[in-house]
């Protein structure tokens, strides 16, 4: 049999491909025994977690911008599937650097392993024993990569054997190892998963849960809260669709029963709060629309629930802010804190403590057990989610998470409106058009909505019933003999003032966008 010659091209792709698929294959056995062992010690062991977290702290406001309008809610999906894919990529650099010299593979994988620990170890509430998943998942990654490196490198030398045939046992050899730990990584990191869901019983807790009967009940809804428009946004928005912006990559994981409020500072009174002491106070019902600062002009990022909570300013008359506060750092047992102005927690606005969302416990996502709901701010100043502490302060010794990036320190909502129906490049049959949409303005309230048609007059639209001064309102324009064709529709908003919404354009950063809302639709 005549000798089988090998391409030099095809031997380096070789050597490249199976020194990649070896470092990806430890890599995988290393993040599979950390998350599996990540298990039993806090969330912030978990290295994609604490990793991806310190990425978002870092993450400057114009990429956080762009992810938000580009990718909205799935914005942290995106980021997880970014993460995967860059250790992918850095493992691929190590197994093939490993391949040509293996202590220096071996030295990338520890450094990719330093940078990991330090993530780690720098998240709030973390400990040095939570760094023990990442050791033993990188020393068993190395070995993994240790146990694969010598039959990638003879299965890809390709050099004929005595007889002149492959050495294909090497390659044999190499396949089974790779397949056996290939295996080995899936299995151990979804008993990882499967071990975290067990014993985190925050979800069966929250399920279990019963709440109390509130002392106010929320005020009946007027009659013609919905404006009659089909495909309106409901009213009050399901717990399933109500947006989600906040900076916790993995949603924290509290059993109610171990969680405690602190409340300090410049207070007279410092003291802290179980959750069976919350439930026993004497709880308020309410409607409240949220609005996210990241929300566009026409954006999604808004909703409005009836929510159940202890009021605020109660919790701070129990401490006694001292004279020359003016702010509460709110923080998050995730790390993520919001300056909120003092007096906006001390005012007659229902400011919550809020542990029930539209009839039931908080969603595990929307910061269960309990979270801050407060009317007329933007999110990024007032709504923590996971609270577990209260500091009175001023806002010049301290700042909230955003207001240190760059974004404003207060945060009061601005008067926005939106076009919901038609959709923007939506199609509707002649005749008669419903159009319609929302508008809000929390704390003020909206008095007027109009509408534009094709840059004519301004004509107004009829709003339905209003159901407070913090919940959005509905508005709805019937337009009669639309003729076929391309139309343009532009809204406007009043608050109770009689002030108009700001007409120029300007992004969410640093206190929110504004603009009026034009959507573009056919007439078929």
């Amino acid at each position: 049999m005549a000798n089988i010659k090998i391409s030099p091209l095809g031997t380096k792709w070789r050597r490249l491909l199976g020194g990649a698929a070896t470092g990806v294959i430890a890599a995988g056995i290393l993040f599979a025994v950390a998350e599996l062992l990540a298990a039993f010690f806090a969330t912030v062991a978990s290295p994609l977690t604490s990793v991806g977290s310190t990425f978002i702290d870092f993450t400057p406001a114009w990429m956080k911008n762009f992810a938000i309008a580009t990718f909205g809610t799935n914005d942290k999906t995106v980021l997880l599937l970014s993460l995967a894919l860059g250790a992918i990529l850095l493992a691929a650099v190590a197994g093939i650097v490993a391949w040509r010299k293996f202590a220096v593979g071996a030295t990338l994988v520890v450094a990719f392993a330093v940078v990991m620990g330090a993530c780690i170890i720098t998240r709030s509430g973390a400990s040095l024993a939570d760094l023990v998943p990442l050791l033993v998942g990188t020393a068993v990654g190395l070995w993994a990569l240790r146990f694969l490196t010598p039959k990638v490198q003879a299965a890809a030398t390709l050099a004929p054997d005595a007889a002149g045939s492959p050495t294909a046992h090497s390659r044999r050899a190499f396949l089974v190892r790779s397949a056996v730990l290939a295996g080995a990584a899936v299995v151990v990191g979804a008993g990882g998963t499967l071990l975290s869901t067990a014993r985190n019983t925050a979800r069966a807790v929250r399920d279990a849960l019963k709440l109390p009967t509130p002392k106010t009940m929320a005020a009946p809804l007027p009659a013609g809260v919905q404006a009659p428009v089909d495909g309106l946004t409901p009213f009050v928005t399901p717990n399933a669709d109500f947006y989600r912006i906040d900076t916790a990559l993995i949603v924290p994981q509290i059993d109610p029963s171990q969680w405690q409020l602190r409340v300090h500072g410049m207070v007279e009174q410092e003291f802290t709060m179980s959750f069976d002491e919350l439930l026993a106070s004497e709880l308020v019902e309410t409607y409240v629309t949220l609005t996210c600062v990241s929300n566009v002009v026409g954006g999604n990022l808004a909703g409005n629930a009836k929510w159940l909570g202890y009021p605020l300013r109660e919790v701070l008359a129990r401490a006694k802010p001292k004279p020359g506060a003016d702010m509460v750092l709110s923080t998050s047992s995730d790390g993520f804190s919001a300056s909120t102005p003092l007096p906006v927690l001390q005012d007659d606005r229902n400011a919550l403590l809020a542990v029930g969302m539209n009839g039931e416990p908080l969603p595990l996502e929307h910061g269960f057990p309990v979270r801050m709901v407060v009317p007329g701010l933007y999110g990024f100043v007032s709504a923590t989610k996971w609270v577990v502490d209260l500091e009175v302060t001023t806002f010049e010794q301290k700042a909230g998470y955003w207001t240190s990036r760059g974004w404003s320190s207060h945060g009061p909502i601005k008067t926005s409106s939106r076009v919901e129906v038609p959709r923007a490049l939506g199609r509707v049959p002649a005749g008669t058009v419903a159009i319609g949409g929302s508008a809000w303005a929390q704390q003020r309230g909206i008095s007027k909505v109009e509408i534009q048609l094709d840059n004519g007059p301004w004509q107004p639209a009829t709003l339905a019933a209003e159901a407070s001064l913090d919940t959005w309102r509905q508005w709805s324009f019937i337009w009669n003999g639309a003729p076929a064709g391309s139309h343009n529709v532009k809204v406007r908003a009043y608050d109770t003032d009689g002030t108009l919404q700001v007409q120029q354009q300007a992004p969410p950063e640093p206190d929110g966008s504004t603009g009026w809302h034009s959507i573009t639709f056919t007439v078929t």
